[in-house]
């Protein structure tokens, strides 16, 4: 099928905490829509079946409760399915923005997935009503191509977002479409949690995933287009990915994912938004990932043989590193019970350094969850002190099996290249409790392999 999606620079409020009239927010997310509009004829020109918007993308962000309020629309969450807003616009007050994305979708025939603030009334019987009187959810909205409002979904792990509320219960959000069956669907921060996005995938089999995102990236392990893709590799899906564009906050990297495959929008440098269109497969089956050329344990050495160990912070995380030096090499670094291993080989020594590095703990800046993880990074500079940096370019060449005796099921594999573009690794899998990710020759510079393992339970 062929699917879309747009990475929106967004048009936001000058003054974001200022209370203002619902007529000024309308008109405000009305430029917003109008930029919409355009992609949504473009799209469909091209042959688009489904397209995905951002996460913030109408409204913008940075308000308070109260000042979001004006550019909030009424949703009802129960109706879905039995409601076109475009056909039926008078049934529910407050549903200007709701209205205009589903008479975009009938216009041109096409099933839309986008972001916008919503309200719900709620009383005093409630004991999680708001004392305002009323949630605040930060909302999907998925629309069919009759316009028709055929799910909602309404984000669960909130990022440090003051304005909205977490639903009382986890929505399991997903629709069928003619073309690809069953999408599902959740939100930016939600994709690091098993509720909902993981009990999703798995207690519905889904095999395609819509997701609104507004993503500040981080290296070397959390950068947008770098995860999703490992998204859609660990849980074999398809995924269509909406990030807001805003370079000075760190947002950029949306892309069309599937399990070997991707089409992707990373960049820094200049401004505007960025259409991606492309025709994917439709996954049926369970894809097999491929397990020859495994790895056998590495040779227990003497101390003597190995580099020395160090410290060194990555993404807020105090990681246990060893130097990868020279042209090849085994190694092993450990930390708790997680032990990392790599084979390594570079046909040419470049004036850089790279660090094998594990964690295995609580991570708990910028929200709280257990990681372990296992990465070959390239440092920032030549000193052990600038391994974990943040690096976007490389020159190394490296053969690699990289392996762990994780101890938990879900292993998203990275493997991010020079200039922020992705590679796909020649093998990856579990042996005898190990998780492996082999390549020979990536497409170009190494900045990051790593097995990033997600221990729910111990969040």
């Amino acid at each position: 099928y062929v699917a879309a999606v747009y990475e929106h620079e967004s048009i936001l409020s000058p003054a974001p905490a200022a209370l203002v009239e619902r007529r000024s927010a309308l008109e405000l997310m009305g430029r917003n829509l109008d930029i919409y509009e355009q992609q949504v004829l473009a799209a469909a020109r091209q042959g688009a079946q489904i397209i995905v918007f951002p996460e913030d993308g109408i409204h913008g962000f940075n308000f308070t409760r109260s000042s979001i309020y004006p550019y909030l629309d009424f949703v009802p969450h129960s109706h879905s399915g039995k409601w076109n807003p475009c056909r039926e616009p008078y049934l529910f007050n407050d549903t200007e923005v709701v209205q205009r994305l589903s008479c975009m979708a009938l216009k041109n025939r096409i099933f839309l997935v986008a972001n916008l603030g919503t309200k719900q009334p709620c009383g005093r019987s409630d004991p999680r009503c708001p004392s305002d009187g009323r949630f605040q959810f930060n909302t999907d909205v998925a629309l069919g191509a009759d316009g028709a409002l055929l799910a909602t979904y309404r984000k669960h792990n909130l990022y440090f977002e003051d304005a909205f509320d977490t639903p009382p219960q986890p929505d399991y959000a997903f629709f069928d479409t003619p073309f690809a069956g069953k999408f599902g669907m959740f939100t930016c921060f939600d994709i690091l949690f098993f509720e909902p996005a993981v009990n999703l995938i798995r207690q519905y089999n889904l095999k395609q995933i819509v997701y609104p995102t507004a993503w500040m990236n981080q290296l070397p392990l959390l950068s947008a287009v770098e995860f999703q893709q490992a998204f859609a590799t660990a849980f074999n899906v398809n995924i269509l990915a909406a990030n807001i564009h805003h370079p000075t906050l760190g947002m950029t990297g949306s892309g069309i994912y599937t399990p070997v495959k991707s089409f992707i929008y990373h960049n820094m440098e200049s401004y505007g938004g960025k259409l991606i269109v492309a025709e994917i497969p439709v996954i049926t089956a369970d894809y097999k990932t491929n397990l020859e050329k495994a790895p056998g344990r590495v040779s227990e050495k003497g101390k003597e043989q190995s580099p020395p160990s160090f410290y060194a912070e990555m993404m807020y995380d105090n990681f246990t590193f060893v130097p990868v030096w020279g042209e090849k090499g085994e190694l092993q670094v450990c930390a708790n019970t997680l032990c990392c291993y790599l084979n390594y080989q570079r046909a040419v020594l470049t004036d850089e350094l790279y660090a094998l590095g594990v964690f295995d703990g609580l991570h708990t800046v910028h929200g709280t969850y257990y990681v372990q993880a296992c990465a070959l990074v390239k440092c920032g500079g030549l000193s052990f002190s600038t391994c974990g940096q943040e690096v976007t370019d490389a020159t190394a060449l490296i053969d690699f099996q990289l392996w762990g005796n994780m101890s938990t099921p879900y292993i998203f594999p990275l493997l991010l290249t020079s200039g922020i573009t992705l590679d796909f690794a020649d093998h990856m899998g579990w042996k005898n409790n190990y998780y492996f990710l082999s390549k020979n020759r990536t497409s170009s510079g190494l900045l990051t392999a790593a097995l990033y393992g997600r221990w729910y339970e111990k969040d």
